[in-house]
């Protein structure tokens, strides 16, 4: 029995100095100063049964592909990123979906290399027309006092190193906030002002240190997370003035993520993008075939 016990806490030790593990406690911190700001009984029982219900699923189809039982880690960061995105009064049903939909869509959409879409990012959009959902990033600290604003820097900084994902963070904020600025100098400063206040502001930073950085699904080179990042930023930025949406960080990230999974299928290939689009969209299809398992040209299917 204390052999076990002490399995236990050695593997929780083990974890909690991973990133996942230390970006677990840095969500949770963050929830732990906003929460009380938006109400506890208002922002809770979407959020535990998110990180619940979602933890649930994956712990099943982590045994179902892996034969053995896991931690859902990855589930809870999700669970919990959704819940902090969403407005705090959506009810606690629709967060819950809304993290299941995230963590099956990271074994439906998926290279051999990793799933292609962030997760949370990809259900979020998904739950604004299912469910019009509204996007408030409480978790951001967006109603907090500015001396608690500090956790997020602080907390964000830390994460983005850990992962080793600073010139990505960097790029994006510089070329997000460049594009913005040049359009206040080009046309009406006020229809861009709201980026500069809240929420919009701590929204970026929350995006950029927490969703952005995602390892599975943003580039581990350096200058890849330099593409990546302006290529992220100038999609959100015409997704915020051409078409006007709530979900644009969200939209540009899901364009960087494409560019990222066809550039791991096609990093030995002899196509720059968007050529090889067709083998790509194979390879990504939830319908897909593994070609390795069937009979070459030259050989005959019983012999």
């Amino acid at each position: 029995m204390k052999r076990g016990v002490s399995g236990v806490r050695r593997r929780a030790k083990n974890f909690f100095k991973t990133p996942k593990g230390m970006l677990t406690i840095i969500l949770v911190i963050l929830a732990g100063i906003a929460a009380p700001h938006e109400g506890l009984s208002v922002v809770l029982p979407g959020m535990l049964s998110a990180i619940v219900v979602a933890g649930i699923v994956d712990t099943v189809i982590l045994k179902l592909r892996k034969k053995n039982w896991e931690f859902p880690s990855g589930a809870v960061l999700t669970g919990m990123i959704v819940a902090m995105v969403l407005r705090a009064q959506e009810p606690w049903y629709v967060v819950t979906i809304t993290s299941v939909a995230a963590v099956l869509s990271k074994y439906i959409f998926r290279s051999r290399h990793a799933n292609v879409f962030n997760p949370a990012a990809l259900a979020v959009i998904a739950s604004f027309y299912v469910f019009h959902t509204g996007q408030s990033w409480w978790g951001a600290l967006t109603e907090v006092p500015l001396s608690l604003q500090a956790a997020l820097l602080a907390g964000g900084l830390f994460i983005t190193d850990r992962v080793n994902k600073l010139p990505l963070v960097l790029t994006f904020l510089g070329t997000y906030f460049l594009l913005f600025t040049i359009m206040s100098f080009a046309g009406d400063p006020r229809f861009v002002a709201e980026i500069y206040r809240s929420p919009d502001a701590e929204a970026a930073l929350y995006f950029a240190f927490i969703i952005l950085t995602d390892p599975p699904t943003s580039p581990a080179k350096y200058h890849d997370q330099i593409i990546f990042g302006v290529i992220v930023a100038v999609v959100s930025f015409a997704f915020f003035e051409w078409a006007g949406v709530v979900y644009y960080l969200l939209a540009g990230l899901l364009v960087g993520n494409v560019w990222e999974s066809w550039r791991r299928i096609n990093r030995r290939g002899i196509y720059t993008f968007p050529g090889g689009i067709g083998s790509y969209l194979r390879e990504i299809s939830p319908w897909k075939i593994d070609t390795r398992a069937l009979p070459r040209h030259n050989e005959v299917v019983g012999a």
